[in-house]
């Protein structure tokens, strides 16, 4: 479940704080993996994140919604995800991946693997973005995911679509539909995952289980297509 989520204390002096960020390889992952997550708008606001995202920055989701995403990052990521998030938003490209160095409640850190994938509106703008962070340090308790409704196979196309990022356009030209046709399934969806914005549904998707992690472009896990 997402749920409503301030801003930790910067640290220095810490044998990870001064690593910064680098490039990751991508690491592979288990079709039903649930990573930590983050639903964004466009000015890189957290609107939602996960349990698990909670969990991993140890603050709790009063403290952290209506925060930036910078917020809960060690102060060195700013220097190498600025210009990815900038590419997200002119529309250079829908998805990076990158590692990080984050803040766990105010005085710790730990480093994982960041994915940021753009999430379009009925145009070409950018509606909001989905942040995934698959942290080194995994906790002991592990969360099971909320049951996640079924999808037509046709839903699950759509729902594949927009976690690429492609707007309403594309995808009805890509599927043959109307760009009518295109919103009438993408509402269907968002209510059925209960969430208020593409970037919701994508976050939610890939909470319960239905797009894959670690997959790149996202598939939707055939156990939940009717």
């Amino acid at each position: 479940m997402l749920s409503h989520a301030d801003r930790p204390a910067k640290v220095s002096g810490h044998p990870e704080a001064t690593r910064g960020v680098r490039r990751a390889d991508r690491r592979p992952a288990s079709p039903h993996h649930v990573a930590c997550m983050a639903s964004l708008d466009p000015g890189l606001t957290i609107e939602a994140a996960n349990a698990d995202f909670f969990r991993h920055v140890a603050r709790p989701s009063t403290e952290i919604c209506g925060r930036s995403i910078y917020d809960v990052l060690h102060p060195s990521a700013r220097n190498v995800l600025a210009k990815h998030f900038t590419h997200l938003s002119t529309g250079r490209c829908s998805r990076f991946v990158e590692r990080v160095v984050a803040m766990r409640g105010h005085d710790r850190v730990f480093s994982a693997e960041m994915t940021g994938i753009a999430v379009k509106g009925e145009g070409d703008d950018l509606s909001g973005v989905v942040v995934l962070m698959s942290p080194d340090d995994e906790p002991a308790e592990a969360q099971r995911p909320a049951p996640a409704p079924l999808l037509t196979a046709l839903d699950a196309r759509i729902l594949e679509g927009v976690a690429t990022g492609a707007s309403t356009v594309q995808l009805a030209s890509r599927l043959y539909l109307s760009r009518q046709g295109v919103e009438y399934h993408v509402g269907l969806m968002l209510r059925r995952f209960k969430a208020p914005n593409r970037a919701a549904l994508v976050s939610r998707a890939y909470s319960t289980g239905v797009l894959t992690v670690g997959a790149w472009p996202p598939r939707a896990v055939p156990d939940f297509i009717k």
